[in-house]
């Protein structure tokens, strides 16, 4: 088998099955290949990521991850995200995702998630609880054949919830700005909980944002971008680099108008050509270059906003919002 080979084999599969015919004597062979020791010239990234996905893969094998709290039998991927893999964890009745950064570089990202997620825990606002998945453990991952250490967290299912950018995708002519308006409210609600909190999300995406459409619930995800006020988000995705504010790209300190911004930026594209100008306007505030012209408390604004769409659309009521086939 090629280096190329083995790359193709191992970003393809979804399951350690697909992979590990012979068990531990196919994951030996395929590391030797993918070693960014003996990797071809200039391969070195692919060779580190590819073996991390290794790592991966070969770990769920193992069926069984023990730590100080619990014992989780690892199942089947659940998904790929910016930085990290998932996977469905269960410990007897208790559920979770255990998410491991594909490249062992991106440790801190993870540690940064463990440590929004505690601090969003302690922070004494129960109430808000729900506009984060809880931290169940913590986990770190020894690959014997390759030394590579990974660390990650095991969080907490949403079940029920999609992702803004699948609302986008069932509504390619924007969201109804009705519909959006919850949506709006309850992102600003989390925002300002996390602002309280001391940190800034720095990643506020369409894949970031989740809501459950029938109970009109919202969380915020993939805090591994999160800083407190006034340090520099670490890294961006780079598919989304020009919905983020001046101040991410150009690596200057974040704020709570970060979030704001990103906020604005993502509920205007959301509702699209369908976006009212009041609202727009609205928005448009939030997105000001500088920082220091935007609003910068998310209560505030929230206050503000439900003021504009009181004058748009007359008393708050309950509208069912349904995805589409």
């Amino acid at each position: 088998m090629t280096f190329d080979e083995a790359v193709a084999l191992v970003e393809r599969v979804r399951t350690p099955a697909e992979i590990f015919v012979d068990g531990a004597t196919t994951y030996r062979r395929l590391v030797k290949i993918l070693h960014p020791d003996v990797a071809p010239a200039g391969r070195t990234a692919t060779a580190t990521a590819a073996l991390a996905r290794l790592a991966t893969l070969w770990a769920a094998t193992s069926a069984v991850i023990r730590t100080r709290r619990h014992r989780w039998s690892v199942g089947a991927e659940f998904a790929s995200g910016d930085v990290g893999t998932l996977r469905e964890v269960t410990d007897g009745p208790l559920r979770g995702l255990l998410k491991l950064p594909r490249d062992p570089v991106d440790g801190d990202l993870a540690r940064a998630e463990i440590d929004a997620l505690d601090r969003l825990a302690r922070c004494g606002e129960h109430r808000f609880r729900a506009y984060a998945p809880r931290l169940l453990d913590t986990v770190t991952h020894d690959d014997p054949a390759t030394g590579i250490r990974r660390t990650g967290p095991v969080l907490e299912r949403l079940d029920g919830f999609v992702s803004l950018a699948e609302v986008a995708r069932r509504h390619p002519d924007g969201v109804d700005p009705r519909d959006a308006a919850w949506m709006w409210r309850r992102l600003l609600v989390g925002l300002g909980w996390a602002h309280r909190a001391g940190l800034v999300h720095g990643a506020v995406l369409p894949e970031h944002v989740l809501i459950h459409p029938a109970e009109h619930g919202l969380a915020l995800v993939d805090w591994c971008y999160s800083v407190p006020p006034g340090q520099r988000i670490p890294a961006l995705v780079a598919r989304h680099r020009d919905s983020y504010p001046p101040e991410v790209p150009g690596r200057r300190p974040a704020t709570p108008a970060t979030d704001l911004y990103a906020a604005a930026e993502l509920m205007a594209r959301l509702i699209g050509p369908r976006l009212p100008a009041a609202l727009r306007r609205f928005a448009d505030g939030c997105r000001l270059e500088r920082p220091t012209m935007r609003p910068d408390d998310a209560w505030r604004l929230l206050a503000e906003l439900d003021d504009l769409l009181h004058d748009l659309y007359g008393p708050r009521r309950f509208r069912p919002f349904a995805m589409p086939a």
